[in-house]
């Protein structure tokens, strides 16, 4: 995909139609929130578009490491934005139920309890399908540090009492 968007910056728009999708998922995968998935995004694409003459050889890199350093500087400042109140707002939007889908529900949820790092090193590994060293790189952090937070926030995981247990081909569950 290098160079494909090479040109102009109607380049930048042929890269976001053909990677929002995927980009609002691993925004909503980071932030487990859709309304803070949707302003990640939006920021990361700021950050992309101001810099895409520059970047556009290797745009994919360069907005996955703008969304993971975004994300990162989100939750290292104290204050986030909450505002105590006496009534709860609204919600906002969440997605329609995907009935038949229950396990990935649970996932997604037990997701959301692991802590940042841990989850940020599990959606680059696992859902970018970046290699160890890739994610590092992304993350500025040492290679065993992401073996480490992978290996913490798989047994994390394998040990929240919410997900299913799995069967193994004997019949048996494993926990």
């Amino acid at each position: 995909m290098e160079g494909q968007f090479v040109g102009s910056k109607d380049g930048f728009t042929v890269f976001v139609d053909s990677r929002a999708a995927r980009l609002h998922r691993m925004a909503f995968l980071l932030t487990h929130d859709w309304a803070l998935a949707e302003d990640l995004l939006q920021t990361t694409l700021t950050k992309v578009w101001l810099a895409w003459d520059r970047i556009e050889e290797d745009a994919d890199g360069y907005t996955y490491q703008t969304m993971v350093h975004t994300y990162t500087s989100w939750w290292r400042r104290k204050w986030r934005g909450e505002v105590p109140t006496e009534v709860l707002p609204d919600n906002g939007y969440s997605p329609p139920a995907d009935h038949g889908h229950a396990d990935r529900d649970d996932l997604w949820s037990a997701m959301g309890r692991l802590p940042r790092r841990q989850r940020t090193v599990l959606v680059l590994r696992y859902f970018l399908d970046l290699s160890e060293r890739e994610t590092a790189h992304l993350m500025e952090c040492s290679l065993g540090t992401v073996k480490s937070q992978t290996s913490k926030a798989l047994a994390k995981l394998r040990l929240d009492p919410e997900l299913s247990p799995v069967h193994s081909l004997d019949g048996g569950d494993r926990s």
